[in-house]
């Protein structure tokens, strides 16, 4: 791996970025330090071991001649893997609260650029003076957490967790342990025959009428005047707030089996719900037109290759915040969901990001501003699934006991809501602008009590049994 074109859609989240709109991926994972492991004290040096093995980690972005406005990703002949993973004290109080509020404001930090654009912080409230044996010693039984940062650029959510998946015990050992002999490549020609010739024709054809439908969608959904949800459109302060919440994962699924449709719709009326909640908290009015939730999805096929660039998709859904039965709430984000399903994930507004592949490097160098400007018209909050593996992990023998997805903030958004399932439990990671939106906490317990309300309304005597308590970071 040398050098590498951005993706078109990697090139426009590159150019997409601001000061005050960072476009990077973050997870916050929280481990617990076991008797026998190094805990906090050896994982800054694990991690900047394993990331250092990890070949797309030492590639940056930089610019090409051609083609024109294009940008490629080179190895970084300086790399030096201490410069991205660093080890930060927590201060004394409740552990959990703290990491939140500093990872919020680690969030905030856009990544260097003209470096591989990516950052890993340990946070602890070890101060790593001791030795070896006192560390241990001290560590059992406590808690770190690690913040980690990747460039949308670098990518989507999927391959993101196939990165950073490397730094976990499972994966790394395995990668040590693997089959290291290269595998056979079938020959083939560089020059394709008419049959190819016909066939790159009629796709690019095919993606050129799918791209005018998109772009005609996107005008008809398109708002001069957003007048979803105000508190979530709220100017940029360029300020980041963390909050996390826990659900159980069986509750989830009861429900599910209870209404039909799928856990993501049971997860996705749970936001409703708990939108719905915070505004009548704050004393706002119920917005008459439903605001609307982009939903990422992925356009990687099952089983095929994971490939480097971004394959995104979303759909766009309104989020019938203003209804007042949970049940009727779930049943409108079902059938919503359903009718985006039904078209698939290249077409109507909501695949903006498949624009992205028919537009020059040059109008992704020019427009980005234009285009991220233009998000609000579209959509007002971000709600992403992120996938993790199911497996067990670990870090340095210290279990992963937590661990929540954090999303960038679109220029006019003021809230993404990402949620990743983990060992029985769905971890939400709520992402805010921190003055638009101070009370983070509010929402963040809404989902659990929106997911206790569901499980009463859908089965006879249903109770939900708490997967722990919600929490924010207050900055």
């Amino acid at each position: 791996m040398t050098t590498e074109l951005l993706a078109p859609l990697d090139l426009a989240f590159w150019h997409l970025e601001s000061a005050d709109h960072p476009m990077h991926l973050g997870a916050l994972a929280v481990f617990t330090a076991v008797p026998g492991t190094a805990g906090a004290a050896g994982a800054r040096e694990l991690l900047a071991a394993r990331a250092a093995a990890i070949p797309r980690l030492r590639m940056r972005v930089r610019d090409v001649w051609l083609p024109v406005g294009g940008a490629a990703w080179a190895v970084h002949k300086e790399f030096d893997v201490r410069r991205h993973v660093r080890r930060l004290p927590l201060p004394e109080g409740e552990f959990a609260t703290e990491a939140a509020r500093l990872a919020g404001e680690l969030m905030e930090r856009p990544l260097e650029r003209g470096i591989p654009p990516w950052e890993m912080y340990v946070l602890t409230t070890e101060d790593g003076s001791g030795g070896a044996g006192d560390s241990r010693a001290a560590a059992a039984g406590r808690p770190f957490a690690v913040l980690v940062k990747l460039h949308h650029a670098l990518a989507d959510g999927m391959r993101a967790v196939a990165i950073g998946a490397g730094i976990f015990d499972q994966i790394a050992d395995a990668r040590a342990a693997g089959d290291r002999r290269p595998r056979p490549v079938p020959p083939r020609s560089w020059l394709p025959g008419p049959w190819q010739v016909a066939g790159l024709a009629r796709g690019r054809i095919e993606e050129l009428g799918r791209a005018v439908g998109i772009g005609a969608s996107v005008v008809r959904a398109s708002r001069l005047d957003p007048r979803g949800m105000p508190a979530l459109t709220a100017g940029s302060s360029g300020t980041r707030r963390l909050a996390t919440a826990l659900l159980d994962l069986e509750d989830v699924q009861r429900i599910r089996r209870a209404a039909g449709g799928t856990a993501n719709d049971v997860l996705l009326a749970t936001v409703t719900g708990a939108l719905r909640r915070w505004m009548l908290e704050r004393g706002e009015p119920l917005p008459a037109t439903a605001p609307r939730a982009l939903v990422p999805v992925t356009r990687r096929r099952p089983g095929g290759p994971s490939g480097s660039g971004n394959r995104l998709s979303a759909y766009l859904l309104g989020l019938p915040v203003a209804e007042a039965d949970p049940r009727a709430r779930l049943t409108s984000v079902r059938l919503g969901m359903d009718r985006n399903k039904s078209g698939g994930p290249s077409r109507g507004a909501g695949a903006v990001a498949v624009l992205a592949d028919q537009l020059p490097p040059l109008a992704h160098r020019l427009g980005a501003p234009l285009a991220g400007s233009a998000a609000r018209m579209l959509f007002d909050i971000l709600v992403t699934s992120v996938p993790l593996p199911r497996s067990t992990l670990s870090l340095g023998g210290c279990p992963l006991r937590e661990v929540y997805p954090m999303a960038p903030l679109a220029r006019g958004q003021s809230l993404a809501v990402a949620l990743s399932t983990y060992g029985g439990r769905v971890h939400v990671g709520l992402v805010a602008d921190g003055k638009a939106v101070p009370d983070l906490d509010r929402l963040a317990r809404g989902m659990t009590e929106e997911l206790r309300e569901l499980l009463r309304v859908t089965g006879p005597g249903g109770r939900i049994r708490s997967a722990g308590p919600a929490r924010a970071a207050r900055t």
